[in-house]
Parts: structure tokens; C-alpha cells; sequence
């Protein structure tokens, strides 16, 4: 029987986006089955496999997207989320294989399951792209998300610190505002999937405060102190405002964790998750 390490690798090593998308949803299936045995003696890889397409670029080096509400800019800004998708795919599963044995079996339930939303967030993205005339790769991206991912890669605590609960948060924050870009362009379908992928960012932040307050509880650390040092250490220390504070309250990730990280005299803001 495979072991959970080997299928979470065979994922990062699968390159073309829909192969990942079917290979995220079959390991999935096949844990939730009983088909994949707890065992994690297999090391994941450094980088997961990357095509030749989208074309990867330092993020200072991004072009433009075009004037909001226009559909070069509507274009640019689904095509950034599907590459956000696309690199969550890996983040899951990279998360499971390279950490599952410092955790219950219930960790790799939430982070697999999680790990099939993103893939299905990336299809729904990609098949829109797709309607709009593009598809994914044909815009470049930045591998921001994943260098990331390299730099935790040796602490579960800091890894689930910085990607879910800094990283997957701003999308919290910065989605109701695309949301509303794409309505006020009366592009409905667009502005649908976003809201949708919202509601499941929700519990997937809220998922990795979970584990990171159990992992701090098992230390006998506080939560809240430990995830502002390891922001520090791993991500410059800077949390910006706006906040979207009853969707990260809904998460769990409340003001005790990032409050006092923000620059006082910029303000939250308070969007409904519809």
C-alpha cells in the first residue's frame, strides 16, 4: 500500500497544472478511502516541479496589470489567483508529507482536504480564464508563495505560522475588495468563484490556527507571542493593514495574534463573508 509520504510527493512532482489538479483530488480520495498507509518515510523535495509556463518572475519585476475594472486588469488579477491556487495545491501537500508525523492523523484529514479545495479553487479559476479567451501560463507569475515555503521548511510551527496564517489571511483581507472590482465590472461569473474560494479560505486559515495553536500548546508556548517572533524571523515583521477582522475572527486569528504588528494609524475593515 502507498505510504502518505509517497503520494504527497508524487503530487509536488506532478508539473502540468491539470495532472496536479487530478492527482491533489485522487490522494485525497484514496486517504479518505483507507487506500494510503500513516507513514512518512519518504523526504519531499526541495522545489515541487514547475513547466515551462507561467514564466516566473521576482515580484518587483510583475508587470502591470491594467486599469481596474478593465479586462487586461480582470484578466491579470484571475490569472494571479489561479497561480496562488495552483502553488496552495503543493503547500498542502508539501505541508502533510514534510510535517504529517508531528501531527495526529487528523492533521493530514484537514490538509488534504484542503489540499483538494485548492486544486478545485485553480479549476474553477483556470475554466473561467479559459472563457475569457486565455489560459493559465499565458501571463507571468511570481514564486513568492513557494520561496516561502523554503524558508520554513524546517519547522512545522513557523511554516504553518507564515503561509496559513499570513500568507492565505491577506487573501481574507484582499478578496472582498476584488470581489467588488468584478461586480462593478458586471462580471458576475468571475466575482462568484471568488466568493466561493473566500468562504473555503476561511476555514483553511482557521485550520492552520488550529495546528499552530496545538503544536504551541504541546510546547507549553503562547500562541499569539510565538507566532509574532516567527513573523519576525520569517517574514520581515511586517503585517499590513487594511484587516479584514470578522473574516479573521472567524478564522480564529484574532487581534491578539496581529494587532499590535500593524502600523497604528492605518484602520481595519470589517467585510461581510457572503
Amino acid at each position: 500500500m502507498e505510504t502518505l509520504a509517497a503520494a504527497a510527493r508524487a503530487v509536488l512532482l506532478t508539473a502540468e497544472p491539470r495532472a496536479k489538479v487530478m492527482a491533489a483530488r485522487a490522494v485525497a480520495r484514496r486517504w479518505r478511502a483507507g487506500a494510503c498507509r500513516w507513514r512518512f518515510d519518504t523526504a519531499m523535495p526541495d522545489r515541487p516541479a514547475r513547466g515551462d509556463r507561467p514564466i516566473l518572475l521576482p515580484p518587483s519585476r510583475m508587470p502591470k496589470r491594467g486599469r481596474a475594472g478593465s479586462m487586461r486588469g480582470r484578466i491579470a488579477l484571475l490569472h494571479a489567483v489561479a497561480h496562488i491556487e495552483y502553488v496552495a495545491i503543493d503547500l498542502a501537500f508539501d505541508l502533510v508529507g514534510r510535517f504529517g508525523a508531528d501531527f495526529p492523523r487528523a492533521f493530514a484529514d484537514a490538509w488534504l482536504q484542503i489540499g483538494a479545495e485548492e486544486a478545485m479553487h485553480f479549476a474553477l479559476i483556470d475554466r473561467r480564464l479559459r472563457a475569457l479567451g486565455v489560459a493559465y501560463g499565458d501571463l507571468p507569475a511570481h514564486d513568492g508563495l513557494w520561496q516561502a515555503a523554503a524558508s520554513t521548511a524546517h519547522d512545522p510551527l513557523a511554516r504553518l505560522a507564515i503561509v496559513p496564517m499570513v500568507l492565505e489571511a491577506r487573501g481574507l483581507d484582499v478578496t472582498p475588495m476584488m470581489i467588488g472590482r468584478f461586480e462593478a465590472a458586471g462580471d458576475l461569473a468571475s466575482a462568484r468563484i471568488l466568493k466561493r474560494i473566500l468562504r473555503d479560505e476561511v476555514r483553511h486559515v482557521a485550520a492552520g490556527v488550529h495546528w499552530f495553536e496545538s503544536l504551541c500548546a504541546a510546547q507549553r508556548i503562547d500562541p499569539p507571542a510565538t507566532w509574532r517572533r516567527l513573523v519576525g524571523q520569517h517574514f520581515g515583521g511586517h503585517v499590513k493593514p487594511p484587516f479584514n477582522d470578522s473574516a479573521r475572527q472567524a478564522a480564529g486569528l484574532t487581534k491578539d495574534f496581529y494587532g499590535i504588528l500593524a502600523p497604528p494609524e492605518e484602520s481595519s475593515q470589517n467585510v461581510r463573508v457572503r
